[in-house]
């Protein structure tokens, strides 16, 4: 097997991000203020679409391993692929408006996916598996809701600006090199 044809940059970014979005999950922080949501979005958008599906997985994965599994993992892990799928739509149409945009839909989508399947699961025992109790789930949820969206943004900036900043740089450097030739 040779080893170097995995030992690319994508790769290694892909194994960056995986490391950091599991390993956040275990730092003291508000519920649902974490990385996930946003190294789907970003690896949907400059890694490819079987990395957008792979990095929040194998994260989810490998912290819940330690966190402990529950009922809901298929929820939110799904979701978390979901948005990687919403970074395959936001990497045609790429700009800060956008990335806002998908940051905030996969917010969106995180909560009605994995709220719904609290109340499907009855997650606790807490609601009657009626309107008034899908309702009541869905109220519940909005604290964490307002967490994600917080979480989801700043590191949908963070890693955004990282990446187009490197790139920039890229260029700059290749632009300065072919003029010095």
């Amino acid at each position: 097997m040779n080893i170097r044809r995995y030992l690319t940059p994508t790769n290694g970014i892909l194994v960056v991000l995986i490391v950091f979005a599991a390993a956040a999950r275990f730092w003291p922080h508000p519920p649902n203020f974490a990385p996930v949501a946003a190294v789907a979005l970003f690896s949907g958008v400059y890694l490819g679409k079987r990395a957008s599906l792979v990095a929040p997985i194998i994260a989810m994965v490998v912290s819940d391993a330690f966190l402990g599994f529950h009922n809901l993992i298929f929820f939110t892990w799904g979701s978390m692929a979901l948005v990687g799928i919403i970074g395959w739509w936001v990497k045609d149409r790429k700009n800060p408006g956008m990335i806002v945009a998908g940051s905030l839909a996969g917010s969106a989508l995180f909560y009605v996916i994995t709220n719904f399947g609290a109340w499907l699961t009855n997650h606790g025992g807490l609601y009657s598996f009626d309107l008034a109790g899908l309702t009541q789930g869905f109220i519940n949820g909005l604290p964490f809701l307002r967490n994600t969206v917080a979480g989801d943004l700043f590191y949908a900036a963070v890693f955004f600006s990282a990446a187009e900043v490197a790139l920039a740089w890229e260029r700059s450097r290749k632009k300065h090199q072919i003029a010095h030739e």
